[in-house]
This record gives C-alpha cells, sequence and structure tokens, in this order.
C-alpha cells in the first residue's frame, strides 16, 4: 500500500509540474478534467451522478470554464443565477423526484469543486503565475506533510477527536508555522525570478500561514461529508489515494483564499 501510495504520489507530482509549466489552455484543461472528475465523485456520495442534476452541473463547469478562458468575466454571475434558475426548475418540473438535500447538494457541488478548483488555473494565469501556483502547493500538501510530521512528534491533544482521531492541534500548528516558513523561503527566491516585491519573505510568509488554515478545513469537510454519508473513498482514479477530492480536498478550498491574497500583495505592495 506505501509503495501504491508513493509511486501515485510522485506521477501526480509529475503530471501537475508538466500541467503547470505550461499553463493556458493545459492548465485550463486538466483543471476542467478534474472539475469534471470532483464533481462526479461528490455527486456518486449523493446518489446523483447519472441523473439531469449531474449533466447540468457538467454543463454549468464547461460554461465557467469557458468564460474566464475568454475572460468575459461580466458573464460569471449571470451564469450562477441561470445554473441555480436550472436546477430549481429541474427540482419543481420533476417534483416530488427530487427532495430539497439533492438539489442544494447539486447546487453545492458545482461551488465546491469547479468553481474553487478553477482558481489554480486563474491563479496559474497571473502575471508570474508559474511562481505564484508553488504557494497552493505549500500550503495544501506542504502543510499536509509538516502538520503530520509535527503530529507524530509532538501531538497529544486531538483537534477533532470523532472527525479526524489522528490530527492533533499540535499537528495544527506546526502545519501552519511549517507553511508560513516554506513560505518565507518562497519569498527570498521569488524576488530573482519575477518582479521584486518589498518584504517578500515577510509577505509570503503571510500567505503561506494563511493559506494553511483553510487547507486543514477542507481536508476536514471533505472527510465529514465522507463520513456523513458514510463513504470511504471519493474515488480509484489515484491508486493508493483515492479520488480527485481525496487528493485535492485542501487544495480545493486554499487556492481561491492564495489568489486573492496574491492579488492584494500584487496591487498593493509590488513595486
Amino acid at each position: 500500500m506505501f509503495v501504491t501510495r508513493l509511486i501515485s504520489g510522485i506521477v501526480l507530482v509529475i503530471l501537475s509540474t508538466i500541467v503547470l509549466y505550461f499553463g493556458g489552455a493545459v492548465t485550463l484543461i486538466a483543471t476542467t478534467l478534474l472539475s469534471f472528475v470532483g464533481i462526479y465523485e461528490l455527486l456518486r456520495v449523493y446518489k446523483l451522478e447519472e441523473k439531469v442534476l449531474a449533466y447540468v452541473a457538467y454543463a454549468a463547469t464547461f460554461a465557467y470554464y469557458l468564460i474566464l478562458y475568454l475572460a468575459k468575466a461580466e458573464f460569471i454571475l449571470p451564469l450562477f443565477i441561470v445554473y441555480l434558475l436550472a436546477v430549481l426548475s429541474i427540482y419543481v418540473i420533476a417534483f416530488p423526484k427530487y427532495h430539497d438535500k439533492e438539489i442544494m447538494g447539486a447546487f453545492f457541488a458545482f461551488f465546491y469543486v469547479s468553481v474553487c478548483l478553477s482558481y489554480v488555473y486563474q491563479l496559474r494565469a497571473l502575471k508570474s503565475g508559474g511562481l505564484l501556483i508553488i504557494l497552493v502547493f505549500i500550503c495544501s500538501w506542504g502543510n499536509d506533510t509538516l502538520a503530520y510530521c509535527t503530529g507524530r512528534l509532538f501531538g497529544k491533544h486531538k483537534m477533532s477527536p470523532v472527525l479526524s482521531p489522528k490530527k492533533s492541534v499540535e499537528g495544527l500548528i506546526g502545519g501552519i508555522l511549517g507553511a508560513g516558513i516554506l513560505g518565507m523561503i518562497f519569498g527570498l527566491c521569488y524576488n530573482h525570478f519575477a518582479t521584486p516585491i518589498s518584504n517578500a519573505p515577510l509577505w509570503f510568509a503571510l500567505v503561506g500561514a494563511i493559506g494553511a488554515i483553510p487547507a486543514v478545513i477542507g481536508d476536514l469537510a471533505a472527510s465529514a461529508i465522507k463520513r456523513n454519508n458514510e463513504v470511504k473513498d471519493y474515488g480509484k482514479l489515484i491508486p493508493g489515494h483515492g479520488g480527485v477530492l481525496d487528493r485535492f480536498d485542501s487544495m480545493i478550498f486554499t487556492a481561491p483564499i492564495i489568489y486573492y491574497c496574491v492579488l492584494f500583495i500584487l496591487h498593493n505592495i509590488a513595486k
């Protein structure tokens, strides 16, 4: 199991590096496909993956990424409203086939997976996005690794005994501090490869620490959904890791926060 997980992890890192290196349409297509799979995995939890609600969510996802690619931001909010109207129309027309919780699940799936995950592409599309995207991995995978190590060494107080018995308060703190330190190291390197930013190590250390918090929430939220619905893994796409939502759960929540933190720095701090 460990060997399978390790090999899958290495392959995943290589593929992620290639996709993010090229950026543009390559990153967009990859993120779109991940969103399709993620929505399928989440709707399967609610037994909606083959229902008309799922196809509407897929269509909304395709339209959303097309809007991003064409840089037509003015159409994003209208799309959200149309999607909500479409989902509610299905609810009304097919009543009582669907329950309100299923309708909310379909609406949630689009925003939780497609919209949040799209910020990976949006961050990559920024100036120096090839560098800035590293922050997502620092705050998600880096934080997770350092939290695990800290928890193993010093963990005594359970953070969430029922939801995640192995996670500790010490691990949480270690992960946040560790992501902050990694962010500081990133900041030391950033000015050598991109437009200089005043006090870059300090600002990116702050981004690292802030971004680590939603990473933890994203991880636990994904676990909570599985526990509520008695599901072990979201899928089997990634051997040893599970599905897209099992591997990218923390990144889904982290990417939007980092995107807006970076925008603030670029617009207000950068020289």
